[in-house]
């Protein structure tokens, strides 16, 4: 049985909930994929070591500090918080994992956490209190369940900025009741992060915490597409809320890019258009400045066909062949009064993929430009 909790350990001045744990009751199948960054956070280093043999029991999660840049006593800090998860368990350290979300820079308030988790009861119906005590900047809990007969995949997820994912997402944890090896499991978690959190970018920003974990907890059989289908079923409706939950943004885009070399390709390229300023400005201005995407897609380091560069806005085309073709600017900008889709072709190749973006609004420069 899965259980978990949500706390006030009281990291977060406000006092709302800022520590999770999530215990599948005995060690179980478990995948993870963690961020590419150079500075990967101490947690990060924590978990990956602990992954190694494909078995993890719990993990247990913190908000309102990254523990990233945090050195020596970060990493310290990390594994005592492992320690007193296991304790509280009653098992082997090696079979927690950690994660951390908030600030970069400070350091963890471990007593707190220790002291916390020490005193955590953990319920069979408390996911979304757990999802709760994720969040950082995030305005709402995101969770979300797929099943098929009896066949069940479950997540929760947290990020609202920070987000050009290089793997995975800010923070997500997936259970199942799906009996599978790790090896299924670790090849349906990359194949389901792939076209979504990995698709997902809001500032072109990075995290030092990048984390998505599975957890299987093998009572179902299921066969394999079947199982595939529903991890990739809740990383996409995740993914979605995450760009919907934009810090101040107001539209999600979803930019397909096709006619690249491949879908690696393709997915590129349309990260490298969304991680444009000046495209993301005219998102927010409902303005179709197809310009800004060839000069964007230009930069991307993948070859693109000029002779074959196509935008359609809403299914209307306004730029072909690589030459703008006659369109009406106020019809279009009627169709992008919210959330919207963009195709760009980059060439006559068969790689596709579609990535999740959002405006650059006047509100998230506000935000993001306030001290923290």
């Amino acid at each position: 049985m899965i259980r978990c909790e949500g706390v006030s350990a009281g990291i977060k001045r406000s006092g709302a909930l800022d520590l999770a744990l999530i215990d599948l009751g005995r060690p179980v199948a478990c995948a993870a994929v963690f961020t590419g960054s150079q500075a990967a956070a101490a947690p990060v280093l924590v978990s990956r070591a602990a992954i190694a043999d494909g078995q993890a029991r719990a993990v247990v999660i913190n908000s309102g500090c990254a523990n990233a840049g945090t050195g020596a006593v970060g990493l310290a800090n990390a594994e005592r918080m492992q320690r007193a998860a296991a304790t509280r368990l009653g098992c082997g350290v090696e079979n927690v994992l950690v994660c951390s979300t908030g600030p970069i820079g400070p350091q963890l308030p471990i007593g707190l956490i220790e002291t916390a988790i020490g005193e955590m009861g953990l319920s069979s119906d408390a996911w979304e209190q757990a999802a709760e005590a994720i969040r950082t900047t995030d305005t709402f809990a995101k969770v979300a369940i797929a099943r098929f007969g009896e066949l069940t995949v479950r997540g929760m997820a947290k990020g609202a900025a920070m987000i050009r994912p290089d793997m995975a997402t800010m923070l997500a944890v997936l259970t199942t009741n799906a009996d599978v090896e790790f090896e299924v499991l670790d090849q349906s978690l990359r194949d389901a992060v792939t076209p979504s959190f990995n698709s997902l970018n809001i500032d072109g920003c990075q995290s030092t915490n990048d984390t998505v974990i599975a957890f299987a907890t093998g009572e179902v059989a299921g066969d394999v597409a079947t199982i595939r289908r529903l991890m990739a079923e809740v990383c996409m409706e995740l993914a979605l809320m995450i760009a919907k939950d934009g810090e101040e943004t107001n539209r999600v885009i979803r930019l397909k890019v096709i006619g690249a070399a491949s879908a690696e390709s393709a997915r590129h390229v349309g990260k490298t258009i969304a991680d444009s300023d000046l495209v993301r400005s005219s998102f927010y201005g409902g303005d179709p400045n197809w310009g800004r995407i060839l000069q964007a897609a230009a930069v991307s380091n993948v070859t693109i066909d000029t002779s074959a560069f196509a935008v359609a806005y809403e299914g209307m085309v306004v730029a072909e062949g690589g030459c703008q073709v006659p369109y009406d600017p106020e019809v279009i900008r009627r169709r992008l009064r919210g959330d919207f889709d963009l195709e760009v072709r980059v060439g006559w190749g068969s790689g596709t993929a579609t990535v999740i973006t959002t405006d650059l609004t006047p509100g998230y420069v506000e935000f993001n430009g306030a001290p923290s």
